[in-house]
């Protein structure tokens, strides 16, 4: 299967987590993925360990996208970011509002001396020198969106200030992709959209998470996992299967390039790309 992989990591909270993540960049980059973006915390030991976690991406040879948004953060405090990731040698960033620090339910404030709106961000990022901006997209709404319509403004927005490909929130059902993908050309917005695959490594955990964040899981997905719960092997074999047929099913329909949320796991990454045909180096050999 001729498909590019591109994989999430995540800030760690301590010593042990940042070994963890250190241990599953080496497995994952041992795949060759087209890149690793890291999330962003803003402000005081967030940020050191987001910056600690791009340190431990890049030295694993990965190609870095490191994360960057508006939120709580003046203008020129976001500048110093984009500026240290060039010195880092980060050439990618994925541009986002992020959510309200009270969680996602929680009203939006742009900071006063910060940048309003994600554009902003995104032509700030061109305008410092970054090669590549991602930006997010959303299957199903965004939670503080009034509308579909909306969030296809929003984008096309992001897209005029010089966004150069969107990734989208997670989804479990590809028609939803499909419909997002279709109105957007139909708007006119030609940027690469990639779908964002979230494996389902713990029912429970992820049903709540998409709750929160407005993504479904439908009944023929939730289905599969019933009865698993507390059957951790299971629950991965299960989650391999359900995430490799829906990659399946999108490069089926001409998709080229997937990003995968890991949670800095990197067992069922490799076990979903193994089904696809996609192995560690030393095991291709």
């Amino acid at each position: 299967m001729s498909i590019r992989i591109s994989f999430e990591v995540f800030p760690p909270k301590d010593a042990a987590g940042l070994a963890q993540l250190t241990t599953a960049l080496a497995r994952l980059q041992r795949l060759e993925p087209w890149f690793v973006s890291v999330t962003y915390g803003a402000g005081g030991s967030s940020r050191e360990r987001s910056f600690e976690a791009i340190h431990a991406a890049v030295t694993s040879g990965a190609t870095v996208a490191a994360h960057l948004t508006c939120v709580g953060q003046p203008v020129d405090e976001i500048d110093r970011v984009l500026d240290e990731y060039t010195k880092l040698g980060v050439e990618r960033v994925v541009a986002l509002r992020g959510d309200p620090p009270d969680g996602v339910g929680a009203p939006y404030r742009a900071h006063p001396d910060g940048y309003q709106r994600t554009a902003d961000l995104v032509a700030a990022a061109k305008r410092r020198g970054v090669l590549d901006v991602a930006v997010s997209a959303y299957p199903e709404r965004h939670p503080h969106s009034p509308s579909d319509d909306h969030d296809l403004d929003v984008l096309a927005e992001k897209v005029d200030a010089g966004a150069d490909r969107a990734i989208t929130q997670m989804f479990f059902d590809n028609d939803l992709y499909f419909r997002l993908v279709e109105r957007a050309r139909h708007r006119g917005i030609a940027i690469p959209v990639a779908p964002g695959i979230f494996p389902i490594h713990s029912f429970p955990a992820v049903a709540r998470f998409a709750e929160r964040c407005g993504a479904s899981i439908p009944h023929a997905v939730a289905d599969r996992f019933a009865g698993l719960d507390g059957d951790a092997a299971a629950t991965h074999e299960v989650a391999a299967d359900v995430a490799t047929e829906q990659i399946r099913e999108l490069a089926a329909n001409g998709v080229d390039h997937v990003h995968m949320y890991t949670l800095n796991r990197s067992e069922l990454a490799l076990a979903v790309c193994d089904r696809l045909g996609i192995r560690p180096l030393q095991a291709a050999s």
